[in-house]
């Protein structure tokens, strides 16, 4: 996670929680004045449009007095979906026994890209068996994770 996105993590949280949602996580697309702020919500009873809004609006608000970026950008509010962004330790946790994929800031060896089962989570590490192989890949290395959907 950059900066930039810890940032707007640490200043939305709040006001997304207090509308009842969580807020699983913030991704900052640069694109010059296509770039994207897409916000990850989820609450038990599932995501629908007037979620998105609700919480855009709330968030715009808070975004135009804090104005943390400096450059053109859409807001984007979304639910995570089936192949759910996994941004924390505690989201990898969740998906013990289920399949992920993830790229890495800095390669480990000469691979940078691993989809594998979850076999556990811990101490800043996700475990991952890929082709029969066990992988530990520290968490602060991964620079995007998303769960495989199975269509079983």
């Amino acid at each position: 996670m950059s900066q930039l996105e810890q940032k707007l993590t640490e200043m939305l949280t709040s006001p997304v929680e207090a509308l009842g949602f969580e807020m699983v996580g913030v991704e900052f697309i640069r694109a010059g004045k296509h770039s994207t702020l897409r916000i990850y919500i989820d609450h038990p009873d599932g995501i629908g449009v007037e979620h998105c809004a609700e919480v855009s609006y709330q968030v715009s608000a808070v975004l135009d007095v804090e104005d943390p970026i400096s450059t053109e950008y859409n807001l984007e509010v979304s639910s995570p979906g089936m192949d759910r962004p996994l941004f924390k330790e505690a989201h990898y946790l969740t998906c013990v026994g289920e399949v992920v994929s993830v790229k890495l800031k800095i390669p480990m060896g000469d691979r940078r890209n691993y989809k594998g089962k979850v076999l556990g989570c811990e101490a800043g590490n996700l475990t991952l068996e890929v082709d029969n192989q066990t992988h530990v890949l520290a968490i602060a290395n991964i620079e995007k994770g998303n769960l495989v959907p199975s269509f079983d």
